[in-house]
């Protein structure tokens, strides 16, 4: 597994991905991890590369180490993750998301959006989301003009919310989502493969900042055949 400009470092993709895990249930409280070369061979990952990704997992309160004994999980109720509220998940369980840019642009809100934001214009980010290498949806984001004049491609990680708080000061505080159906829109590229006009399962996310306001409206449609919508209530 290779860290692309822009994504996650690998230790923390892996992070993330056992964070998902835990969260859905698939490791347990308590569960006592493979041994440590034989994790790092079923991930494909060097040894120091996994030691780095457990120390993270210790960080975050979700592993207790034991001297002679090995790692074990501990399940809490905030795990910390960057991709808390992404929602989609394989239909088997879990996968790691990545997201690949389709085109970034600033323009004029369109006003079928619902109002956000305190300027008239707004960054339009098209994207498509795999999911453990799968494609499973397309996005179109729209974060308020105000809190940046230029978004870059390579300025990117695959969290959207991380780029958010560490280079636009932004904290993404909750989020309304509403679902419904809808269609493949006609910039929908050939690699998803539910086709243009096709009816499609969609959600719209209305996104509140940290002080309150309304900072971000996205469009999510995916692919029923490969994923699905989570929400787990703790």
């Amino acid at each position: 597994m290779r860290s692309s400009k822009g994504s996650l470092p690998v230790y923390l993709q892996i992070a993330e991905t056992l964070v998902r895990d835990i969260t859905a249930g698939r490791l347990i409280d308590g569960e006592k991890l493979p041994p440590e070369r034989d994790m790092a061979n079923e991930l494909g990952i060097a040894v120091g590369t996994l030691r780095k990704t457990l120390a993270e997992l210790h960080n975050r309160g979700l592993l207790e180490r034991i001297q002679g004994s090995g790692n074990y999980i501990r399940a809490v109720t905030d795990p910390q993750s960057v991709y808390a509220m992404f929602r989609l998940e394989l239909i088997s369980g879990g996968g790691f998301p990545t997201a690949e840019v389709l085109s970034i642009s600033r323009e004029v809100k369109p006003e079928e959006l619902p109002p956000f934001g305190t300027s008239k214009e707004g960054h339009r980010i098209r994207r498509l989301r795999r999911i453990a290498g799968k494609a499973a949806a397309i996005e179109e984001i729209w974060l308020d003009g105000s809190y940046t004049n230029e978004i870059e491609v390579g300025d990117l990680s695959e969290s959207l919310y991380l780029y958010y708080r560490t280079r636009l000061g932004l904290w993404i505080a909750k989020a309304e989502d509403h679902i419904d159906l809808g269609h493949v829109p006609d910039w929908s590229p050939d690699t998803f493969n539910p086709k243009c006009g096709e009816p499609i399962p969609h959600v719209l996310r209305i996104s509140y900042s940290h002080e309150g306001g309304t900072a971000e409206i996205s469009h999510t449609w995916y692919d029923p055949s490969v994923a699905r919508y989570v929400n787990r209530l703790r």
